[in-house]
């Protein structure tokens, strides 16, 4: 792809931008005001294009790293290459997509999932978790269940922000998936009470772990 091409698409964000969204964006850290359904539309024009994704995600612009998201192909970037990109992912969308929507479908995502939990950033740590909990769910063996509770009694408390998410996540799935750690899963949320508080819309699940693990275990036996 030439230069011109990443221009047109810049072009085009530029043009799809509102200031009311980039408001409502601001206030969550992400730097950019396209709607993400018009930027689903023009990733789906646009396709799967490799070398294009590779230079938007360079033009280091939060949309443009989005849509180089969408369009990518997960499976074609190399461990190392994936490590520096989420380093450089600045917002939490582009995080929080670069590790649902490329990592997680990428075959590095075990060993990147055991680098990035023990990573001493917590922005980098908190997606070791996010893999951890997409194991949790979908793929648990070998997992000691176990012992991330440990890690999560003894660090979720006084973790950061993203990182204290992310392991509360990981304990609320651990509860939800796992009837023989759901006592255990929580006693620990009750104790800790980490977002307990947390503000929570109506008809939507408190983040709360006991109250998460309860209502999606209620909703799975309804079922």
């Amino acid at each position: 792809m030439t230069e011109t091409t990443v221009a047109e698409v810049m072009a085009e964000l530029t043009a799809i931008e509102d200031p009311k969204t980039r408001e409502v964006n601001e206030r969550h850290g992400d730097d950019h005001g396209v709607h993400l359904g018009k930027l689903r539309e023009l990733a789906k024009r646009l396709k799967t294009q490799q070398a294009l994704a590779c230079q938007l995600w360079e033009t280091d612009d939060t949309a443009a790293r989005l849509l180089a998201i969408l369009i990518c192909r997960p499976k074609a970037f190399e461990r190392d290459e994936l490590d520096v990109m989420l380093r450089e992912a600045r917002t939490p969308k582009v995080h929080d997509w670069f590790v649902n929507y490329v990592v997680k479908k990428n075959p590095h995502s075990e060993e990147l999932r055991l680098a990035w939990s023990a990573d001493p950033d917590p922005v980098i740590a908190s997606a070791g978790w996010a893999l951890t909990t997409e194991r949790v769910t979908k793929k648990p063996e070998g997992l000691d269940l176990a012992g991330l509770l440990d890690v999560i009694e003894t660090k979720m408390k006084d973790a950061p922000d993203r990182l204290q998410w992310a392991m509360n996540h990981c304990l609320a799935q651990i509860g939800i998936e796992h009837a023989e750690q759901r006592a255990r899963a929580i006693d620990i949320g009750e104790r800790l009470e980490v977002l307990k508080d947390y503000p929570t819309p109506p008809n939507c699940t408190s983040p709360f772990a006991p109250i998460w693990i309860t209502e999606m275990v209620r909703r799975q036996h309804d079922r």
